[in-house]
């Protein structure tokens, strides 16, 4: 009996984590994930569950872990191995997603396509800092501010960095308010922050039915290797759009992908345990990140000013800002940054247009990326 007591006692989450101090490093950075998102509500949909899933994960031996082959997390990480989460979750966001900013404006486009360079300069980076080609694409997506597209890559081109790549690009993502406004007003006069844009013209209903069809058709011609994310992601905006599907559409933007998103953010937050995630190139990964998602903003903002050269009509080089697929918040930062200095002019539905065109940009750099790499 005195056996099975002292035997029950070293198997404690007391005794295990004093043995793997390690492990506490880990669960204090998911409690700050937890906090930032209750406390400052940066992203709680996501940090939430990353957070809470990095507190699990890190309590050693607990079957928590996505390499321990007896426990649940196991068999749920399956979808974030294997691009099953990210490819739902694109099907939600399509149709979540509303083009008519874009489609009312199509030059707003380049806005979306010009922040896609932060992935490249970065790719670039990661290789001068001695990462593999393969390694070096998955850090670069980080710029694209888009978590599914992120793991879609990371999985297929380097799983090993999968935890600290997924971390990194989710952190970005709710630091989006704190790291955006910083950039654009450092790059923007008072003046171009005061432009009042035109109104967008009206969309029809037969552009909007027609332009999923024929956006899927362009971006997998353009790159192939990503046709699975946008086939669910102009699949899922057809269903909105086509308003013949109501049901599918409204399951698909709000149970199915909160669902999915549960489960990516428990099994991304247990695949950070202390050996996959406390090593030297994850501070890398981080420092990297951080440049390919300043690269991005700007790169977007600097477009915005010179296409104020080139058009008749103005554009406010906030917008540029959003051309980063976190959708919609860096749109919403746009607005605030905007009002902060006439709190009359509303930019949302403007800053929307190259929101959801770095949205599809992002899935194009993915597939080129992979297209060269896997």
């Amino acid at each position: 009996m005195l056996q099975a007591i002292l035997k029950f006692l070293s198997e404690t989450g007391f005794v295990t984590l004093a043995q793997h101090p390690q492990n506490l490093v880990m669960i204090g950075v998911g409690l700050t994930l937890i906090t930032l998102g209750i406390r400052k509500n940066y992203e709680p949909l996501l940090l939430l569950p990353i957070g809470f899933g990095m507190i699990m994960g890190n309590i050693p031996f607990a079957g928590t872990s996505p390499d321990d082959p007896h426990g649940v997390i196991h068999f749920l990480y399956f979808g974030v191995k294997h691009e099953i989460y990210p490819a739902l979750i694109f099907l939600g966001l399509g149709a979540m997603t509303d083009f008519s900013a874009m489609l009312s404006q199509p030059r707003l486009i380049l806005l979306g396509a010009a922040a896609q360079v932060g992935i490249f300069t970065t790719y670039w980076g990661a290789l001068a800092l001695g990462f593999t080609p393969q390694e070096a694409g998955a850090i670069g997506i980080i710029g694209g501010a888009d978590g599914p597209t992120t793991i879609f890559i990371t999985a297929q081109l380097a799983e090993h960095l999968l935890p600290a790549v997924a971390v990194a690009a989710y952190s970005y993502m709710a630091l989006v308010p704190v790291i955006q406004p910083v950039i654009v007003r450092a790059l923007t006069t008072r003046e171009e922050r005061l432009i009042v844009m035109k109104p967008p013209r009206p969309v029809s209903q037969r552009e909007k039915i027609l332009f999923p069809i024929i956006g899927f058709l362009t971006c997998v011609l353009v790159a192939p290797a990503a046709t699975t994310l946008f086939g669910m992601f102009f699949f899922g905006n057809l269903l909105k759009e086509s308003g013949v599907t109501d049901r599918l559409a409204n399951t698909a933007r709000n149970a199915f992908i909160d669902s999915v998103t549960i489960l990516l953010g428990i099994c991304v937050g247990a695949g950070a345990s202390a050996e996959r995630f406390l090593r030297p190139e994850s501070l890398k990964i981080f420092a990297l990140g951080l440049v390919a998602f300043s690269v991005a903003t700007a790169t977007g903002v600097i477009l915005a000013k010179i296409m104020n050269r080139v058009f008749k009509d103005p554009v406010n080089p906030i917008i540029g800002a959003a051309g980063v697929s976190a959708v919609p918040m860096a749109a919403r930062v746009a607005l605030v940054t905007a009002q902060k200095e006439d709190p009359n002019n509303f930019l949302i539905m403007h800053a929307m247009g190259p929101n959801v065109a770095g949205v599809i940009g992002s899935a194009v750099a993915a597939g080129v990326l992979l297209s060269m790499l896997r």
